[in-house]
């Protein structure tokens, strides 16, 4: 073994191998080394505790408020590209590389203007929500190529933000009285040459950080990953932990060993091949949301509803799958279009169905050595008509209660193929294959889906908790079809059924 601690970096060669002992990123334009337990902080707390940069705020450290909404800057094509991401749960292990900029960090000699604009418009209340609500604002700004911005674009810029004070209406008229062209933006606070200089070398170095309680890996290639997974079973995949780091940080939860992988350049890709579109690991949720939005239409409109741009700048499509949660919001509309997941080990690759995956609650269909690396979704045919549904306490970035997708093929007024699948009615989410067969071949009327409505209780066993009662999800779940089936009523194209 071979340690080098020039220039603040602790470099080692193990059995071969450049490994990094520390994560190296950049905050406000400097440049920062987290070695140890450092690198299991939450972004929040580094930033507070060891930075003392506490403008930004902790408030619900669940990512729900974005109190402490922070930019994060990534490295694509030899240029930094600017995101809000909740730093409650952003963890400074995920953040090699990475350009953090805070509150603090958006203003040069004096404040930027969309801080002034807060000021003068009496956009502060108690002040917990501000700095926050200012990140988010100026990142809107700092990206939009808009000459004048709606009402609608300032609301939209601050989905992922909560005022506490209610003092929405004038936080609104700050982002409206904000002309885009004075506003100074990240490129000419931030060098980018310095930064390309410090962070814009490709990394070539495996990281491993251990401490007395934790063990993270961050390979460089997809080989080292699937080798690292076969050495350490045990090992838990990481890529966006939006899900994962909450329960870190409220319960009594910690990720002992973790293998990171939303680095790996083999599962950032998005490709559109064979009526496929093949969504890789490392692809986020924001990333996934742009690139299916002309091939889903009712999707996009869902994942409007699904969570905060702060959350889907940093969580993934596969980090949904994984997750395996029985309310997973993607996964009613994934086992509907009979997605298919790619799974890789150090032995080979094969594929698994999305509805052979799930065995149970948070039981999935692979071994221990084995990675998702990516999900296969069919597009969908010109005849097919594909509707998702969620129901939840609030209509917006919330956990569902209830969720569902359908997709039917129909010609001439007879159900030629329906698919239906049911979140939050069971241990998993789950396809109601006995509603399938019932209703292929039949007339599409809603005598027909009343009667398979009746056939519901008699399929799924909800069970009742905080976000509903059995009942509840019993009489939505048979809801469901109506509301469909009157939702083709409605439609341009479905007029000549009513």
């Amino acid at each position: 073994m071979y340690i080098n601690t020039t220039s603040f970096k602790t470099v080692y060669y193990l059995n071969n191998n450049y490994m990094k002992n520390h994560i190296e990123l950049c905050i406000n334009g400097e440049t920062h080394h987290a070695y140890g337990e450092d690198a299991f902080l939450p972004l929040s707390d580094y930033l507070r505790t060891k930075l003392h940069l506490v403008g930004t705020k902790e408030v619900c450290i669940e990512g729900d408020c974005g109190a402490c909404t922070t930019l994060l800057g990534r490295l694509k094509n030899e240029k930094f590209y600017y995101e809000t991401i909740d730093s409650c749960i952003s963890y400074v292990y995920q953040l090699n590389n990475c350009h953090v900029v805070t509150v603090e960090g958006i203003k040069n000699s004096k404040l930027n203007s969309v801080q002034e604009s807060m000021i003068t418009s009496h956009g502060a209340q108690c002040g917990y929500c501000t700095p926050g609500i200012v990140v988010s604002l100026y990142s809107f700004f700092n990206s939009c190529s808009k000459k004048t911005c709606t009402k609608s674009d300032i609301q939209d810029a601050l989905t992922g933000n909560l005022c506490r004070c209610t003092g929405y209406e004038t936080i609104v008229e700050a982002g409206l009285t904000l002309d885009n062209n004075s506003i100074e933006k990240l490129s000419d606070i931030y060098s980018e040459d310095k930064l390309l200089a410090i962070l814009g070398k490709e990394t070539k170095e495996n990281i491993e950080i251990n401490t007395n309680d934790y063990v993270f890996y961050q390979p460089v290639t997809l080989k080292e990953a699937l080798k690292l997974k076969n050495e350490n079973p045990d090992t838990k995949i990481l890529a966006g932990g939006t899900d994962l780091h909450v329960m870190c940080n409220k319960r009594d939860f910690s990720l002992k060993k973790i293998l990171y992988v939303s680095n790996l350049k083999e599962l950032k890709s998005i490709e559109v091949k064979d009526n496929h579109i093949t969504i890789g690991a490392a692809v986020t949720l924001s990333e996934f949301e742009q690139s299916v939005s002309e091939y889903y239409t009712d999707l996009k409109e869902f994942l409007n509803l699904f969570a905060s741009p702060q959350i889907k700048n940093i969580g993934t499509l596969v980090g949904n799958i994984a997750n395996a949660s029985p309310i997973g919001d993607t996964l009613p509309f994934l086992l509907v279009m009979d997605s298919e997941l790619e799974l890789e080990s150090v032995n080979g690759k094969r594929k698994v169905n999305m509805n052979n995956f799930y065995k149970g609650y948070k039981s999935l269909a692979m071994e221990s050595n084995e990675i998702i690396t990516h999900v296969n979704i069919p597009l969908l045919k010109k005849d097919e008509i594909l509707k998702l549904y969620k129901v939840s306490k609030r209509k917006h970035l919330d956990i569902s209660s209830f969720s569902a997708a359908i997709r039917m093929k129909e010609k001439n007024g007879i159900i030629e193929s329906f698919i239906i699948a049911f979140g939050g009615v069971g241990p998993t989410v789950q396809r109601i294959y006995e509603i399938e067969s019932y209703l292929t071949g039949k007339r599409l009327c809603e005598d027909i889906l009343n009667e398979a409505a009746q056939m519901i209780e008699n399929i799924i066993k909800p069970i009742s908790d905080v976000r509903g009662h059995k009942e509840y999800r019993l009489q939505l779940a048979k809801n469901i079809l109506k509301k469909f089936y009157f939702e083709l009523l409605e439609s341009d194209k479905k007029k000549v059924l009513a």
